[in-house]
């Protein structure tokens, strides 16, 4: 298994990213931390994820080690495959894809392209109890994240876009304030 790649990048191409080992050049379908790593220029290191196919060898690139667990995590839930799992992976932060499976926040995975309701399902599901112990659940906490959440998208955001601008937010205030302080900060 090639578990850490370290070396240049050389090339950006639509099925990912190139990156010269050593004078061989290894493809990695890469998360969107990866790339911005290569951005940087020089050299660096990315943890990798090999799959082995009849036809096939797919390398993916990760910018940190949570990025990769998080992926092997959710190749083993039925109907996860790589491509699938790589979209979940690069859509948010490990820590917020965490927190988002323990709260059993489907709309979360469902506004991936390509997550249906029921891949949503089995994802919260089949992960909820290898992910996150130290994230609270949700009879621990208010739902009025959820509230705040959903006011930003009734005012345009997208999912992903509310929850981030929400990360920023103190989790204590009220919902209200917390759409009003998430505006404030947005604009």
């Amino acid at each position: 298994m090639i578990s850490r790649l370290r070396g240049h990048p050389v090339a950006r191409r639509p099925e990912g990213l190139v990156l010269d080992v050593g004078g061989v050049g290894y493809l990695l379908a890469a998360t969107p931390g990866a790339y911005r790593l290569a951005e940087r220029g020089g050299e660096i290191s990315l943890e990798t994820h090999l799959v082995v196919r009849e036809d096939a060898l797919q390398l993916y690139g990760f910018a940190d080690a949570d990025e990769r667990e998080l992926f092997e995590h959710l190749l083993s839930v039925s109907g996860v495959g790589p491509k699938v799992a790589l979209a979940i992976v690069s859509g948010s932060s490990p820590a917020e894809l965490r927190r988002a499976i323990v709260l059993e926040d489907t709309a979360r995975f469902e506004a991936i392209p390509g997550i249906g309701k029921k891949t949503a399902q089995r994802v919260v599901l089949e992960l909820k109890e290898k992910v996150g112990a130290d994230i609270p659940t949700p009879e621990a906490r208010s739902d009025g994240h959820f509230v705040a959440r959903d006011a930003l998208v009734e005012l345009g955001y997208t999912l992903l876009d509310a929850e981030r601008v929400l990360a920023e937010v103190d989790p204590e205030l009220p919902a209200e304030e917390r759409v009003r302080e998430a505006l404030r900060k947005a604009a």
